[in-house]
């Protein structure tokens, strides 16, 4: 028997700030631990809400193995104080990960399979390096052409993307000075505060005089990435990273970076049950893919299906958090959609803001859901590319 469609919203959303790998916030702070934090602070957002009613947790992770490994969510769940009948299941679309999640979750509310859901995600590139400890690529993607575009780095297909499309060095470097600069000015507008869940770190040291190991704990509330001395001058005596003649550099690409995200969805009967204040609708979903050498043009083909399944155009959107994987695509697929500027990351994006992978879908949903709210907006889009040759767009609507 078939079950009748209905509406899943977002009833809480929350993130942690997001750390610079290797030497930021987090460098210590285990994923499981950064996953349980956001799924506490999501749950004290709808006190109401009794969790024993939560049907899963879907969290997206980019490289799930290691400190991420061993079903991430489910761990994730437990350490939070979750009743132990939520279950949990890690889901890996790359950088969509964490959107995707919030697809999934949402879509099982939608076909009437559950009430309650929460979408999460989670990534510490600090801890599990990008290609994870041991890739593994099978030798047949070498036998065509077509397919070695997979084995390509990141890099090197952001720099094919603005050989392309014909985005230039000095395109990219303001576009990424912009980044910081709009990173800036809404941290200093306090624009973050309702999407970020402040988080406890303690930062442990050798006294070599003493001999003794020292111990400090601080609470970060803020976003690591930005910068407010990056300058077009500073970004334009960086040094090409992936090709000798390229474009490219560290300053006009997304951070490496640790964070975790979580909304949690509920029905409209749960809402009503449970005495919920719905914060935004989920709209559509669409992923789409591309040839995994220039995998940057992602959405470009996964907004245009995204409004297509929602109904709308561009001009309906309000507000985009487009992530900025590399400048370089970025531009290119706001030239190509022709894309209002003015409403394309208004807060600044991965450059200056950071990427941590499977995390960055859910904590972007976090920030158009707040900021639909906060301006009084009517729709969302998070959009990202894929790596190995995809990209995804999900649409919110605020209610």
């Amino acid at each position: 028997m078939s079950k009748q469609v209905q509406d899943a919203y977002i009833v809480a959303a929350t993130r942690t700030p997001i750390g610079k790998s290797h030497r930021g916030y987090f460098r210590n702070t285990r994923p499981d631990d950064l996953l349980a934090t956001t799924l506490r602070a999501a749950l004290a957002q709808v006190p109401r809400l009794d969790p024993a009613t939560i049907e899963d947790i879907v969290c997206g992770c980019a490289i799930p193995e290691a400190q991420q490994g061993l079903n991430v969510a489910r761990i994730g769940a437990v350490l939070a104080g979750l009743p132990t009948s939520v279950g949990g299941i890690t889901v890996n679309r790359f950088c969509a990960s964490g959107l995707s999640a919030v697809q999934m979750a949402a879509d099982r509310i939608r076909v009437g399979e559950a009430e309650v859901m929460i979408a999460a995600g989670v990534e510490s590139m600090s801890m599990v390096p990008m290609m994870g400890n041991a890739p593994s690529l099978s030798p047949s993607i070498f036998e065509r052409d077509g397919d070695v575009g997979i084995a390509y780095g990141m890099g090197l297909t952001a720099e094919k993307v603005a050989q392309q499309w014909k985005v230039s060095r000095e395109a990219q470097d303001a576009f990424a000075l912009q980044s910081h600069q709009r990173a800036i000015a809404a941290q200093q507008a306090g624009e973050f505060a309702d999407e970020i869940t402040p988080v406890e770190v303690t930062d442990r040291g050798f006294d070599a005089a003493t001999g003794e190991t020292t111990s400090k704990t601080r609470t970060v509330s803020l976003d690591e990435g930005p910068r407010p001395d990056t300058s077009l001058e500073g970004l334009a005596k960086l040094r090409t990273v992936f090709a000798a003649r390229g474009s490219v550099t560290a300053g006009n690409s997304s951070q490496t970076s640790d964070g975790a995200g979580a909304l949690i969805l509920a029905s409209e009967a749960a809402c009503q049950k449970y005495d919920l204040q719905p914060l935004a609708r989920f709209v559509s979903f669409a992923s789409k893919g591309v040839p995994p050498a220039i995998m940057g043009i992602g959405p470009i083909e996964a907004i245009p299906a995204a409004l297509r399944y929602a109904g709308l155009k561009h001009h309906d959107l309000d507000w985009i958090e487009l992530n900025e994987a590399f400048a370089a695509q970025s531009l290119a697929v706001l030239n190509t959609l022709k894309l209002d500027p003015a409403k394309v990351n208004p807060m600044g994006g991965a450059i200056a803001l950071g990427h941590p992978l499977g995390a960055t879908g859910a904590i972007r949903s976090a920030t158009v859901v707040h900021a639909l709210r906060r301006k009084n907006l009517k729709y969302g889009m998070v959009t990202m590319c894929v790596g190995m040759g995809q990209g995804a767009a999900g649409i919110f609507e605020r209610v």
